[in-house]
């Protein structure tokens, strides 16, 4: 099985405009253990949620920046030269072109905010 086959990547938007997303309740019924739903579109950009334990591969995106914020759990961001822990309430910024991997050691929910044509398992 390849990496990117034990992942659940929905880009379909789940959200439209005046609509209440409740990032709770979805979290608590993901099964999955590596899940990514795009919740909604803000200009030119998504929002997605992650539910995610264990590591993601290695990759970069070539023309997009990516935002994360922690909502529930830990993240590391693994870096060419460092890495980033990141915990509820915490954010960071990848610039478009930054090779990285993120790593969730217990089950973690974070928000990604990134442009619309990002492909989340990188280019």
């Amino acid at each position: 099985m390849s990496d990117q086959e034990k992942y659940s990547i929905n880009l379909d938007v789940k959200y439209g405009f005046l609509e209440l997303i409740d990032i709770d309740r979805i979290r608590r019924h993901v099964t999955d253990t590596w899940f990514n739903q795009t919740l909604c579109e803000v200009n030119d950009c998504v929002v997605r949620l992650g539910v995610v334990e264990g590591e993601f591969h290695w990759h970069e995106h070539k023309n997009e920046d990516e935002f994360f914020y922690v909502v529930d759990g830990k993240l590391i961001i693994d870096l060419e030269d460092r890495s980033i822990e990141l915990r509820p309430n915490q954010g960071f910024t990848i610039p478009r072109g930054v090779r990285h991997r993120t790593r969730a050691p217990v089950r973690t929910a974070m928000l990604m905010i990134e442009g619309r044509s990002v492909k989340p398992t990188g280019d």
